[in-house]
């Protein structure tokens, strides 16, 4: 699948979901989770122990997804993602090695940044969309306001989306969102209440269609 195929993948859905984990255990079954509750858009991260492993798996079995790998720091970490089978890179900070790496590969990249110099830079270095982190702090108001100078570039803001907000998120210029405990909850997770996290992924999709 091209780079530009993922990138329609991603604003279709309007929701990344981003799984953070203490344990690599239980996160395939909670992938299928979200593929059962609508959402089939997920970033796993670094943080997770084993994550090129997990990512290797997932890719492995279940090719409906399209999988990313996020909090890429390096470019080392970027290429085994992209090789463990990634379909797309994410950072949490402005790391140039990372993009060019994944331009070098035509891998999509998601770069992050928070300050509107970080997200024209981010932009200007080959970042297909800027990830906007933490956005809670600002809200849906700052991707309006980003908007507003920098139309042409795609923004995804991460932290603070909700059912409640992501609407007013996409309706404010957003590329798509990203949601993380808010979507998958730390004791759903822990619990392996698969059923609660099918059903809040249906409440983010619903959401996210209304618009």
């Amino acid at each position: 699948m091209s780079k530009k195929q993922i990138l329609e993948r991603l604003r279709a859905a309007r929701v990344v979901a981003l799984i953070r984990a203490d344990s690599a255990d239980s996160l395939v079954d909670c992938a299928r989770a979200l593929v059962a509750g609508g959402l089939s858009c997920i970033e796993l991260t670094m943080t997770t122990p084993n994550a090129i492993e997990l990512c290797a798996r997932v890719a492995r079995e279940l090719p409906e997804v399209t999988l990313g790998l996020g909090t890429v720091l390096d470019a080392a970490t970027a290429t085994e993602a992209i090789r463990a089978g990634a379909r797309f890179i994410v950072t949490p900070a402005v790391r140039p090695e990372v993009i060019a790496t994944c331009r070098a590969a035509d891998v999509a990249v998601l770069g992050g940044a928070l300050t509107p110099t970080e997200v024209h830079a981010t932009w200007e270095m080959g970042a297909d969309v800027v990830k906007v982190f933490p956005a809670e702090f600002f809200g849906p108001a700052y991707i309006k306001s980003l908007k507003a100078p920098f139309p042409a570039i795609e923004l995804m803001p991460t932290g603070g989306v909700t059912p409640e907000t992501i609407g007013t998120f996409l309706k404010n210029g957003a590329f798509a969102t990203a949601a993380g405990s808010a979507l998958v909850s730390p004791a759903a997770l822990k619990a392996r209440d698969w059923a609660a996290i099918t059903q809040r992924a249906r409440e983010f999709v619903a959401a996210a269609q209304a618009v």
